[in-house]
Order: structure tokens, then C-alpha cells, then sequence
């Protein structure tokens, strides 16, 4: 049976993390010290796994995620499509106490299923699932790589876990994502489907 390995992680802290601003699409922002410090951890722990492929977002905050794998020669494939989600308007900006209540209004929507409900200015998690698919079909398409680094954001990835999982795009806040956190996953090619072999795995920091 012909399969794929996936390690799929979040970047790593920034700022906005920091101060529990949203970067989303729009904004694109380095890791910052813990950040530098999480994504080393990472490579202490898996730098010696033989990844036949790095990819990453189009946002520096991921490709920061995994330099030392890209320093060390591992082809690289920046697919925008695994971009963050767009917050729209509001995104790098220190919310409000009215902000926060936006933002936990819009994610109780998605939560009861309202997935086509936009940010302003922003994108939907439909129009996220639909786009992360695309990029997910060229993953895919690349048969012949059996081990690979994926680098994303914690939304797009909730998202993406939903699709791969045959969930709702609504239930994604069940997938917990902490920076630079690993789901570990195999897609079989013959069945067409992914199994999920860790979640939300972080011992690299303790």
C-alpha cells in the first residue's frame, strides 16, 4: 500500500502571538526569541529525519519554522494556498474590548456551522477549506515524496485537520494547535484517505 508520511507543525511564536493580536494572511511577521528558540527545539528533536520535502506557506514566520531543514539542502515549495486565513480589516491591530467580542461572535458562528460568514474584509473557513485543498491536491500529487515537513498557521491547520478527518469545517476548534506543535499524518493513496498518528504534540519543548 502506497503511503505518505506527513509531519504537519505550526510556526513558531511571534510578537502578535505574544499579544494575542491576529496576524492572519495580512500580516507578516518574524518569529520572535521564544519563537527562534521553539523552532530550534523542533530541530533538535526531528533534525534527523529524512524529509524528502519541505513546504511552507508563503508567510516568513513558517519558512523561519524550518530553516535549519531548508539550510541543510531539503528541497522547498512555498504554496500560498496553505496561508493563514485573511481577519480582514482588523488584522496587526491591538484588540478592543468590543474586538474581542467580535472575534468570539464570528468563531461561535463557524462553531454552529455558519462557515461562510466572513471577517470583515476577510475570508470565510469555506473559502479557506476551498483554497487549502488546492494546495493539499499538489502535496498529494507528488507521489514519489513519502516523507514530508509541512509549516502552516493555526487556523488554515484546524481547517485543513477538519477536511482530512471528513469533519465539518465547523467542528475545527476541536483540533488544539500550540506553536510549533506536530500532527503527525499518513495518507494512503490506494484509499484515499488520511489517518491522524499524533496531535497537537509539543514534547520537543518540554
Amino acid at each position: 500500500m502506497s503511503k505518505k508520511e506527513i509531519y504537519l507543525i505550526r510556526h513558531g511564536e511571534t510578537d502578535y502571538n505574544k499579544r494575542g493580536i491576529v496576524q492572519g494572511s495580512g500580516i507578516d511577521a518574524d518569529l520572535n526569541e521564544t519563537g527562534r528558540n521553539q523552532a530550534e527545539a523542533f530541530h533538535i528533536k526531528y533534525g534527523d529525519i529524512q524529509f524528502e520535502k519541505v513546504y511552507t506557506s508563503a508567510l516568513i514566520r513558517t519558512h523561519q519554522t524550518v530553516e535549519k531543514f531548508i539550510q541543510k539542502g531539503i528541497p522547498h515549495d512555498i504554496l500560498p494556498e496553505l496561508n493563514e486565513i485573511s481577519w480582514g480589516e482588523k488584522e496587526g491591530q491591538e484588540p478592543t474590548t468590543e474586538d474581542n467580542a467580535y472575534y468570539a461572535n464570528l468563531t461561535k458562528s463557524w462553531s454552529e456551522g455558519n462557515i461562510n460568514l466572513k471577517p470583515t474584509g476577510g475570508e470565510s473557513p469555506a473559502e479557506v477549506a476551498d483554497r487549502l485543498k488546492v494546495g493539499l491536491k499538489k502535496i498529494i500529487e507528488n507521489s514519489e515524496e513519502k516523507l514530508i515537513l509541512v509549516a502552516m498557521h493555526g487556523r488554515a491547520m484546524r481547517v485543513l485537520l477538519s477536511h482530512i478527518s471528513n469533519l465539518p469545517i465547523s467542528d475545527m476548534d476541536t483540533f488544539p494547535h500550540q506553536n510549533t506543535c506536530l500532527y503527525k499524518l499518513e495518507y494512503c493513496y490506494t484509499k484515499d484517505t488520511f489517518d491522524i498518528l499524533s496531535r497537537n504534540d509539543v514534547s520537543h519543548l518540554e
